[in-house]
């Protein structure tokens, strides 16, 4: 599979997901059109820094998948299929009536096909109600992503609009359980933010400050941070290490509080950093 982020409106991320052997592919997130029309028709053309030659033979986008609602991740939907010929737009069921031209309504554990790609969903509530994360694998085994949207960022999590801390506990826990070398592709560029924050609560971790130097020269070189990996996250994300005692102690957390009060305790914390 070949993946290509596309950068969209201020600090978003659309991508590109093209099976190689079909040249068959989706959109995730369609957010803003012009950018991610342009990101199809340079994939097409083989103008995309290191694109694979599926794409310089020509991408076919067939379906946009959309990981919630919210207008910086949906508006470009309709202009996008349209301007595509794309007959299906994915979401989960809840987001009938506010996800723009959705067509398929998806439930957790929902599989699926791109080409020869097998694709499963996971419903990932608590950012909002109808969060979804697309797992797509290569079949056998091998190659694997996930696009988590607004729910898991490189070293963070959205903030909870629509659920609590107990439902985006749950939430990430189900995307922590992944194999642990699965890419993981989210849908903002705030990953330097969120490691001085996770350097802030956690100063000791090694691996947090080994990934913002990363991070740090990945952006100067003009390159997006995503992916990382659920490896990086299960040793960076604060909101992954909810029973870390120095968390817990920098943030005066009780030891006894449980993990979805303590992911609640950080979140807050994470709203008012600057």
């Amino acid at each position: 599979m070949k993946i290509i982020p596309i950068p969209c409106l201020a600090d978003n991320y659309a991508y590109l997901v093209i099976c190689r052997e079909t040249k068959e592919a989706a959109i995730v997130d369609a957010s803003e059109a012009g950018p991610v029309l342009a990101g199809v028709e340079a994939a097409r053309a083989g103008s995309v820094r290191d694109v694979s030659a599926a794409g310089r033979e020509g991408a076919r986008p067939i379906a946009i998948w959309s990981t919630h609602h919210h207008w910086d991740h949906v508006g470009g939907n309709e202009e996008v299929a349209k301007a595509l010929a794309i007959e299906r737009v994915l979401g989960h069921a809840s987001d009938d009536g506010r996800l723009p031209g959705l067509t398929d309504k998806l439930a957790d554990g929902d599989t699926f096909k791109l080409g020869t790609l097998e694709v499963e969903v996971r419903h990932i509530p608590a950012h909002t109600l109808g969060a979804v994360a697309y797992i797509v694998r290569r079949p056998g085994g091998g190659e694997a992503a996930v696009f988590t949207g607004d729910t898991m960022f490189v070293a963070g999590c959205g903030r909870i609009f629509e659920g609590d801390p107990a439902m985006m506990h749950a939430s990430l826990s189900k995307l922590a359980s992944l194999d642990p070398a699965t890419k993981v592709y989210c849908g903002h560029e705030y990953t330097e933010a969120n490691l001085r924050f996770a350097a802030h609560v956690e100063p000791s971790n090694a691996n947090v400050r080994a990934l913002a130097a990363k991070a740090r020269t990945t952006r100067e070189a003009g390159q997006p941070t995503v992916p990382s990996t659920i490896a990086d996250e299960l040793a960076c994300n604060p909101f992954l290490r909810v029973d870390s005692p120095e968390i817990r102690a920098t943030l005066g957390i009780p030891a006894g509080a449980s993990d979805a009060d303590a992911l609640g305790a950080i979140r807050e914390a994470k709203n008012t950093f600057r």
